[in-house]
């Protein structure tokens, strides 16, 4: 891979998403950002991604991709996509501690690759706080180089119920040394930024708020498409007919309140809950709630096909989302940007996207069901004038040109 750069471009080294594109934040990120950045003359990226393990970068599901090179035993080592150079590296499996072995190794081949090409005050942008104990190292080394280290701090990762009491108290730590030692801490959200500045004043961290983005564009598919239609008959489900929502099936997403709720509702309307795999919650929730006995809910997988995604959120009734930890959440800015309601758990990272183009709900009991309620009986200029105030929210705060903007004047400054 050459390390020659073009012009005056400044080079931003990107580490922290496993891949490019495959269903994820950051990973959407990074597809996006590098798209509305392709033909920019002034910026040139190097993104280090995983070669192998859960996750991997697999740029056979990319459009596009150029410049391939490979290693002697003919695996894939780098490529070109969206005019970023794109390099895969092999991370030891180790379990859950993979992800920060990665992110080390990712941030050293950085190191040297900016000092093996003579490469002049470059960036190197992590995402996620995962390698806060060994960061003040790695950053006194990028400052010796004249790089400068930027964070995306992501969520409250120290905060997610599926972390035991010992990862949770390394999280928090892990983002309290990376604020302390980072060039830039960059929020997707106001209320992350305000957190970061209050939690770590001591410090009195360096922050900017960029958002993560979305699109307007309608889907593909029809709405007689038949991999449309074949999706609703194969899980008895009919336009403009259901309910939905869309994360991974973990506690902080509140799937126990929507399913709960959605049953004492009295909604004759369905409810499509597309999620990740999780047995044990899936059973931990049917003991405590029995929705198999509850025809309306159904449990229908995941959807990896963004189109006959965004088709689905199209055809839905509204939009639950639930989601309590995080910053700007890809998922609701999607649902936004197609979903004309959109009923949001009331929680300030949410209120902060959706403002007056969505409706709110507690977690009390019967907070939802009475809204659900209420939801089955607005007519049909109603929910359209959601739908356009929350089309216009994306419009205006969300789109990834506009995202793609602010990093340039962020990078460039």
């Amino acid at each position: 891979m050459s390390g020659n750069l073009p012009g005056n471009a400044k080079a931003v080294f990107i580490i922290g998403a496993k891949c490019i594109g495959q269903y994820g934040g950051y990973e959407t990120f990074l597809d996006k950002l590098t798209e509305t950045h392709q033909n920019e003359t002034s910026i040139k990226y190097f993104i280090v991604t995983k070669a192998n393990g859960d996750g991997a970068m697999d740029e056979t599901k990319l459009n596009g991709v150029s410049g391939i090179e490979k290693a002697e035993d003919g695996s894939v080592k780098s490529f070109v996509y969206h005019n970023a150079n794109v390099v895969k590296i092999k991370v030891p499996q180790i379990g859950a501690a993979q992800a920060i072995a990665y992110d080390i190794k990712a941030f050293k081949w950085c190191l040297r690759y900016i000092s093996e090409n003579n490469i002049r005050d470059a960036i190197v942008y992590v995402l996620a706080c995962r390698i806060g104990p060994f960061f003040g190292g790695l950053v006194k080394k990028a400052h010796k180089l004249g790089a400068k280290v930027f964070v995306n701090p992501d969520g409250h990762e120290w905060k997610r119920a599926k972390w035991s009491g010992p990862v949770r108290k390394y999280w928090k730590e892990s983002e309290r040394l990376m604020t302390k030692h980072a060039d830039l801490m960059v929020c997707d959200s106001v209320n992350i930024e305000k957190y970061i500045r209050e939690e770590y004043s001591g410090y009195s961290p360096k922050t900017t708020f960029i958002a993560y983005g979305a699109d307007l564009k309608k889907s593909t598919l029809s709405d007689d498409d038949r991999k449309f239609t074949e999706w609703l008959a194969s899980h008895g489900l009919s336009k403009d007919n259901y309910y939905m929502c869309c994360g991974r099936f973990v506690p902080e997403n509140s799937f126990e309140i929507m399913i709960r709720e959605f049953m004492r509702s009295k909604s004759t309307k369905d409810f499509a809950i597309i999620t990740t795999k999780n047995d044990s919650l899936l059973e931990e929730l049917e003991q405590k709630l029995h929705w198999r006995s509850d025809s309306r809910i159904k449990f229908v997988g995941t959807v990896y096909d963004p189109e006959l995604l965004k088709k689905i959120r199209e055809n839905a009734y509204a939009n639950f989302h639930g989601h309590t930890v995080g910053g700007t959440n890809p998922s609701l800015l999607e649902a936004l940007g197609a979903t004309d309601l959109n009923l949001l758990i009331d929680v300030g990272f949410n209120r902060e996207v959706g403002q007056d183009a969505a409706l709110y709900w507690g977690s009390g009991e019967g907070e939802l069901a009475r809204l659900i309620d209420e939801a089955d009986l607005m007519d049909v200029k109603t929910r359209e004038d959601f739908g356009s105030k929350a089309k216009e929210r994306i419009r205006t705060a969300y789109s990834w040109q506009f995202i793609g903007d602010e990093y340039k004047r962020v990078f460039l400054a």
